[in-house]
């Protein structure tokens, strides 16, 4: 059996301030350009990994060939000034304390891109919901000309007795630390620890006998765009390779944060859906209408003037999701409205206040039906729940070289 998850090489910078490099990922705060512009103003003209991303919330106002110009010279800028410290064949154990005090536990190592699927196919690793294939072409463009990878990729694992993480966290005393630092904008704190030799062939051999019992491994938890792109990539690149080159070529794999989804720590909160340009009273109104009224589930909708409760019947979060976003969908298609996925009650509301807006707020999903939703009926809808708040979110800190 394939190696799913493996030590590779890891970048990681030293001699600069890792407030300013380490960023939240791009897909956060999309409508939110003040957070970006405060990350900017943090950053100055230090080395950070906000050179090497294009946030999502400037992606209709950028010119994308001149930006993605820039990135490549950043990451070329990084990789000859000698900032980095290569980790080889290692796994770093990470403790991400959140702005709530509970402390994350994850393993950042490299995944095998041939053994993930996001079509919905059986595979090792599966996308956890559905993939917005517009969101792809210029993560994919970014990536070709990419000689890093930096991720803030979260793959889950269903390891109710603990063999893969929880065994680091009882010898991270004795690992050697790597980074420990607060995070910018109030996204906690965070500290990793080197995992080499003995200790990383032991998270191997774990992840082995896991997938032994299990064929469904990994489910995405965050970042399954990137995730996806990173596969599209290899599946275009590989096709001019040797099987040999296949075997070996580092953009065959990709960095990823593992985490037990029975972590304590980590909890799934819905991502809501605001719509812009639209009569919120009648969009109100008529989803009220189409959807099947019971008490399974329940939305509270907010806009300018008012705000309210839709109790829909449904057997599962999943099919609730359904129903929504295909209403959603079809509703806005042929239209000047558009809709946003929020992470946050509060940014929601707000958001849902300005003219000819509502908000969708979603319930959360419980997350012991997780492997158990996704194995019976496939992936989520798209942008159906996040891991944690948006100030939760991983922030790019790791690289590692996708270029031979």
């Amino acid at each position: 059996m394939k190696n799913v998850f493996s030590a590779t090489s890891i970048l990681i910078p030293e001699g600069v301030s890792m407030e300013a490099w380490s960023v939240i990922a791009c897909d956060q705060f999309s409508s939110e350009k003040e957070y970006w512009q405060r990350a900017s103003d943090i950053v100055g003209d230090k080395p950070s990994t906000l050179n090497m991303i294009i946030p999502e919330a400037y992606l209709e106002e950028i010119n994308e060939e001149k930006e993605i110009g820039k990135i490549s010279s950043a990451m070329e800028k990084y990789l000859s000034s000698g900032i980095f410290r290569e980790y080889t064949e290692s796994l770093i154990y990470v403790e991400r304390t959140q702005p709530d005090g509970r402390i994350r536990k994850g393993i950042v190592g490299a995944v095998d891109l041939e053994e993930y699927d996001f079509t919905g196919v059986t595979a090792a690793i599966r996308a956890s919901e559905g993939t917005v294939l517009d969101r792809l072409p210029p993560r994919i463009r970014v990536r070709r000309s990419a000689s890093l990878e930096l991720p803030h990729i979260i793959t889950f694992i269903d390891d109710a007795k603990e063999t893969v993480v929880e065994p680091l966290a009882k010898i991270a005393s004795k690992l050697p630390l790597i980074y420990d630092f607060d995070l910018m904008e109030g996204g906690g704190h965070i500290k990793g620890m080197l995992v080499k030799g003995e200790d990383a062939e032991n998270v191997m051999k774990a992840m082995q006998v896991l997938h032994e019992k299990n064929e469904m491994l990994m489910i995405m938890g965050d970042g399954n765009h990137s995730l996806a792109a990173a596969k599209v990539y290899w599946d275009e690149l590989k096709q001019n390779l040797s099987e040999a080159e296949r075997e070996n070529h580092p953009a065959r794999k990709a960095l990823v944060e593992l985490n037990n989804v029975y972590d304590p720590a980590i909890s799934f909160e819905a991502i809501h859906r605001v719509l812009f340009n639209i009569d919120a009273a009648k969009f109100v109104s008529d989803f009220e209408k189409a959807v099947p009224r019971g008490t399974d589930y329940v939305i509270n909708w907010s806009s300018k003037d008012g705000s309210g409760e839709i109790g829909i019947k449904a057997d599962c979060i999943g099919d609730m999701l359904t129903v929504m976003q295909d209403f959603i969908d079809n509703y806005i298609k042929d239209t000047e409205s558009i809709v946003d996925y929020i992470h946050g009650d509060d940014s929601t509301v707000t958001l849902s206040k300005g003219d000819k807006c509502v908000g969708l707020i979603l319930p959360a999903m419980c997350k012991s039906d997780f492997f158990e939703t996704v194995e019976k009926s496939g992936v989520f809808p798209r942008k159906s729940f996040s891991v944690g708040h948006a100030h939760d979110k991983r922030y790019y800190l790791e690289c590692r070289k996708i270029r031979e």
